[in-house]
């Protein structure tokens, strides 16, 4: 299938310039054809682009961030470097299928983060993994008709304080979805 890349973003542009070039570029394609958004992936930005009319994206953000000992959650992120996951005998996420969180301990990861390869791997595994559900959870949101109902309760659980970005307040009012205060 013939589709549309949007590239050149993601290099050191503001949040409020990027969304802004990402929803200009996405209302200007067909939206009968796929539209690609090459090198994003922070989970925050595929969702409110994914708003903006983009369905596809690829990043090395899920690898180069578990590379640092970072893994995704739907609060956020977490470091498994720090020391307070020395004796986390949980997953990474309890509420994640993945291979890595019915296997291993918060625990073993952090002690094999800084030391081993193997957890470059297992963190990247969980990683993609986590989006590739963020973006099933999206899909089906969408084909139900509730993804502003989805993008609420994301963005309530990754800032419960709800201390959301401007630029993501902005970009999501663009289309309509306000965010509670």
């Amino acid at each position: 299938m013939v589709g549309f890349a949007i590239g050149g973003l993601s290099g050191g542009e503001s949040k409020d310039s990027f969304w802004r070039i990402v929803a200009q570029c996405a209302q200007g394609l067909p939206e009968d054809k796929p539209r690609y958004l090459m090198g994003v992936g922070y989970p925050l930005d595929l969702v409110v682009c994914v708003c903006l009319g983009v369905d596809m994206f690829d990043c090395v953000y899920p690898s180069r961030t578990a590379r640092f000992g970072t893994v995704f959650v739907r609060s956020g992120t977490l470091n498994l470097k720090n020391k307070h996951f020395e004796h986390d005998m949980k997953p990474i996420d309890p509420d994640c299928s993945c291979n890595v969180c019915k296997h291993y301990t918060r625990a073993y990861l952090h002690t094999i983060a800084a030391k081993d390869q193997l957890a470059s791997q297992l963190l990247t595994y969980h990683n993609i993994s986590y989006l590739k559900f963020l973006m099933e959870d999206i899909r089906k949101a969408i084909i139900e008709g509730t993804l502003s109902d989805f993008v609420v309760k994301f963005m309530e659980l990754q800032f419960p304080k709800k201390d959301y970005p401007t630029w993501a307040v902005e970009a999501l009012e663009s289309v309509g979805i306000v965010l509670p205060k």
